[in-house]
């Protein structure tokens, strides 16, 4: 049954690749908004299958990878502090600071545990009062949601030991930053689906008026990618820029009310740096004043808000996540940069471009 499966999935992906040539004129550039499509793109194919006038390129849609390089120094400043427990997801753990990682911070004596959940944290706040426990909170609008709740959580039961670095970041504004630059090439999005299901499309509708692109809502299994694909192409040849939602299985319009009443109880829209993309207005979450008192930027001694922190100079990640470069074009890809030796997040993040590229080997 699964050989029939994939048999199946195999000739239906045939069928969108013929049909995504049956109606392509003129060559188009395409961007995936999301490093779960991309490592899906790269891993099956899907660049090599259709037409060889489509171009997709990768944009910033890994949060960790777009995680700037001071946040990273603030969480290991703070993990190195006494009595702090650092909680962070696994990915973030071999993101290169400014000269080393949490988990580096950690086989030096610092306290840093990975957890699957914001709650966690919470929970190993409520079993040791005398520590305090910090969550770096990262994530586009797909996780932020469970860190609301977790600082929710924490109020109810009135924890003075539980705060996060926030780092999570919203994916419109990227998007605009990208299409405001006058270098972008991009004349179509596929949007990521897991956002779209938290937040809904609706706001992507004034995007693709302004800048008169097609942004078609995508899921991540191969053929989602490719109907994506093909209704992106086929709004360009019409000259259409509308919003269309391919992952209509988990995706309204409306998105998810629960989720979004509250981020917006929890949250407020902040002006944040993107590793690549610098500052982007409103293109963060920032805690409410309600709840600043589980900010741990403000309960440790930390810089703010920026540093002087650079990227090794070796390293043209900034590049990657704009979609100007891709992986293999970087001098590094695969030589000083490597999984073992990462000299950016792109290499490091299960949804990196850098580390589905050099995974699948598609250069």
């Amino acid at each position: 049954m699964k050989y029939l499966d994939e048999y199946r999935d195999r000739q239906l992906a045939n069928e969108y690749a013929s049909a995504i040539a049956a109606i392509t004129t003129r060559p188009w550039t395409l961007m995936e908004i999301c490093g779960g499509q991309t490592h899906s793109i790269v891993k099956h194919g899907i660049d090599r299958l259709i037409p060889r006038e489509i171009t997709l390129i990768h944009g910033p849609g890994c949060p960790v990878c777009v995680t700037p390089i001071y946040l990273i120094d603030q969480a290991i400043s703070i993990a190195t502090q006494p009595n702090v427990t650092l909680c962070s997801f696994g990915d973030m753990l071999r993101v290169p600071g400014s000269s080393h990682d949490l988990l580096r911070a950690k086989a030096s004596g610092a306290d840093v545990r990975m957890v699957y959940s914001p709650l966690d944290a919470v929970k190993l706040a409520q079993q040791d009062a005398t520590r305090q426990v910090v969550f770096f909170a990262v994530g586009f609008e797909t996780t932020a949601p469970i860190t609301a709740l977790a600082i929710a959580q924490a109020a109810q039961l009135g924890l003075d030991n539980f705060s996060i670095v926030c780092a999570h970041v919203l994916v419109p504004p990227a998007m605009e930053a990208i299409l405001s630059n006058p270098e972008h090439t991009m004349q179509g999005f596929l949007a990521a689906g897991h956002v779209c299901t938290i937040m809904g499309y609706g706001e992507y509708e004034a995007i693709a008026q302004q800048y008169q692109v097609p942004i078609v809502v995508t899921g991540f299994e191969p053929i989602d990618i490719l109907q994506g694909i093909y209704l992106c192409v086929q709004q360009l040849e019409s000259g259409k820029a509308e919003v269309e939602n391919q992952y209509s299985r988990s995706v309204k319009k409306e998105g998810n009310p629960q989720a979004i009443a509250m981020l917006q109880e929890i949250f407020e829209p902040t002006a944040r740096q993107w590793r690549g993309l610098e500052i982007i207005p409103d293109s963060g979450l920032k805690l409410k004043e309600k709840y600043v008192k589980f900010d741990a930027q403000q309960r440790f001694p930390v810089t703010s808000f920026a540093s002087p922190s650079q990227e090794s100079a070796l390293c043209i990640s900034g590049l990657i996540l704009q979609g100007i470069r891709k992986p293999h074009e970087c001098p590094s890809f695969g030589t000083a940069c490597n999984p073992d030796h990462p000299l950016g997040a792109p290499m490091v993040s299960s949804e990196g471009a850098c580390a589905a590229y050099y995974q699948h080997s598609a250069f």
